[in-house]
Formats: C-alpha cells, sequence, structure tokens
C-alpha cells in the first residue's frame, strides 16, 4: 500500500492561507498606523501624529497586528516541515486581539458614524484602521486560524485588553481630565452619555463578540477535523478503525520533516465517534503514538534533520 497522508495537502494549504493572511492583517495595521502618525493635523480629529497611541482603535489595531505575527514564525515552519501546528498562548493572543478590533469595527460602524458621519469615520487611516483590519482580522482568526478550540473560560483573555483600556481611558479622561494634562473625551463615553450607561453598554457587547468570534472559530476548527476523518475514511473505506489510525501514524511519519509529534486526538475523536467501534479515544490515541514511535522511527528523523543542517 503507498502511505500518503491524504490530509497532508489540505493541511498544507491550510497553512499557507493562515500565512498569507496573517500577513495582510499586519501589512494593513502598519498602512494604518503610518498614515495616523504622519498626519500632524486633521480637522475633524485631535488626536493624530504622536496622540494617535491614546486611541483604543490605534492600539487595538497594534495589538491585532502583533498577534497576528506571532503566528509567522509557527507557519513558516509548517511549510518547511509539512506540520502546522499554532500554540495555543497564540491562539489565546489572536481570540484577544480580535474582540478588540471587533468592538472597534462595531463602536465605529454603530456609534461614531451616526454622529461624524460615515464617510468621515472609514476614510483616509481610518479606512485601513476602522474597516479593512478589523474585517480581515475576523476572517482569518474564525476561518484560517482555525487549530485549537477557544473554552468558554478562555472568553476571559478577550476581555482583558478592553478592560485595561477603560481603566486608562476613565483615569485619564475623567480622574485627571483635560485641564490638567489628561485626554479628552474623544469618544464621547463620560460626556454624550452617563459612564454608568457606556460600562453597561460596551461590556456585554464585549462579550457577545468574543463569544460569538468563538463560536465561529471553533465551527471552523470542527468542520476542519470532520473533513480529515473523512479524508482518512475515504482512503481506507471499511477497513478497522484501529488499522485507520495506524495507517494516519504511519502515513503522517512519512510526510513530516520532522522528529515533533501531535497526536491528531480531534480527528481520531471524529473517527470512533463516526465508526461504531468499541475503540475508546485514549486507545486510539495510545495505537496513534506507538505507531509513530515504532521502528526507532524518532531517532531516525532526528539524525537526519541533523545531518540535513550539518
Amino acid at each position: 500500500m503507498d502511505i500518503r497522508d491524504p490530509s497532508f495537502e489540505k493541511t498544507m494549504t491550510q497553512d499557507l492561507l493562515a500565512l498569507i493572511s496573517a500577513v495582510t492583517v499586519a501589512v494593513c495595521v502598519c498602512v494604518g498606523v503610518v498614515m495616523n502618525l504622519t498626519t500632524l493635523y486633521d480637522v475633524d480629529f485631535d488626536n493624530m501624529g504622536i496622540r494617535t497611541f491614546c486611541m483604543f482603535t490605534v492600539n487595538s489595531n497594534i495589538f491585532e497586528g502583533i498577534a497576528m505575527l506571532m503566528a509567522l514564525p509557527y507557519t513558516i515552519d509548517g511549510l518547511r516541515k509539512g506540520h502546522y501546528h499554532l500554540p495555543n498562548w497564540c491562539v489565546k493572543l489572536m481570540f484577544s486581539s480580535t474582540t478588540a478590533v471587533t468592538l472597534t469595527f462595531l463602536v465605529s460602524l454603530f456609534i461614531l458614524s451616526p454622529v461624524k458621519g460615515f464617510r468621515l469615520i472609514f476614510s483616509g487611516s481610518r479606512f485601513f484602521l476602522h474597516g479593512v483590519c478589523p474585517i480581515l482580522a475576523i476572517l482569518t482568526f474564525t476561518i484560517f486560524i482555525c487549530d485549537h478550540f477557544i473554552t468558554v473560560k478562555e472568553i476571559i483573555w478577550a476581555l482583558i485588553p478592553v478592560f485595561l483600556y477603560a481603566v486608562v481611558y476613565f483615569v485619564m479622561v475623567v480622574v485627571i481630565g483635560e485641564e490638567r494634562g489628561g485626554w479628552n473625551d474623544f469618544y464621547g463615553f463620560a460626556t454624550r452619555v452617563p459612564l454608568w450607561v457606556s460600562i453597561i453598554v460596551i461590556t456585554p457587547l464585549t462579550f457577545g463578540i468574543a463569544a460569538l468570534l468563538r463560536l465561529c472559530h471553533n465551527k471552523c476548527c470542527l468542520r476542519r477535523r470532520q473533513q480529515d476523518a473523512a479524508l482518512y475514511r475515504e482512503a481506507l473505506g471499511k477497513a478497522d478503525i484501529r488499522d485507520i489510525v495506524k495507517y494516519m501514524a504511519r502515513a503522517r511519519r512519512r510526510e513530516s520533516n520532522t522528529a515533533d509529534i501531535v497526536v491528531p486526538a480531534r480527528t481520531i475523536w471524529h473517527l470512533v465517534e463516526n465508526s461504531g467501534s468499541d475503540m475508546s479515544l485514549s486507545e486510539g490515541c495510545k495505537i496513534y503514538l506507538d505507531t509513530f514511535l515504532e521502528n526507532g522511527t524518532v531517532l531516525e528523523q532526528v539524525s537526519n534533520i541533523e545531518a540535513h543542517q550539518v
């Protein structure tokens, strides 16, 4: 039998799309921020030039750009080794930053646009920071960066940047005040409406955004795992589930140019769920690991990689 990994090509495509989308978001963030920094005066906005860094719009987009850049080494390494994997902390960082820029987008669209006009809010640098970057970030996180499931508890990560900025904004606008060197209430959260109204609107809105992003991200991740499982079932037809898991391990071992081992537990789980087998998930993972390690495979791979690097 020709041992090939049927999901290998799809995994590499996913990795490439993640790389391209992450780079695109980071570049658009840079363009928008640089445009703000080089615009020293804007008749409609006070906070330009160096003062642009006091705005949540700018800070959230910079945070998003950094989070996307954090994924680049892993996506590049995945393309080089045929092993697409993002660490959990990286996905959490993207989740948090994407929630922040989505909040920026919605506030710009439904709060600032009615006051200052849609064309003004989404023109110039704001075209990138209020519109393009948030939309691209949402698509990237929910469709292309689907490598980990986000738990309900991890929604708290998404609330931290908004909470920290809210504290700083309150201190600079309300406690210190513009007259004593603080900020003017450029968002109008303390002067146009009572402060408590802003709090009870922004907090649940942020939570709702995070919950919706989590739902979309997890659905894409689940669909990806189900598609992988379907590819393996199709490759071996009605073979025993244990043989399919062994096939997965041998195929991945052959295609992957890395000594790192990642047991595809979710894919195995989908195989078990749809097979009617009495095999448990833990047994399936153990079979995969034992098969991957058979015949001293890892030691051979390490030697090959080291020899190649030399």
